[in-house]
């Protein structure tokens, strides 16, 4: 396994891990702040965008590398 290799899976399950981990504490943050379903909407759409943008990241690297490779 070459570093390269490492670094993809050891980024790829670390940023779940750490997403699933964000999920719960802002869970938590919402449930003991009383937040409402209003809150907690709001709460996990900020979250939501932040991991939309990950995402979306990897898939324009993706089509630029397709477009210039």
């Amino acid at each position: 396994m070459t570093e390269k290799e490492f670094s993809e899976i050891s980024l790829t399950l670390g940023l779940t891990f750490g997403i699933g981990y964000m999920l719960f504490i802002v869970y938590k943050l919402a449930e003991e702040s009383k937040a409402g379903r209003f809150g907690m909407m709001v709460l996990f759409v900020g979250l939501g965008l932040g991991i939309f943008g990950f995402a979306a990241k990897y898939f324009v690297k993706l089509y630029l590398a397709s477009q210039l490779g």
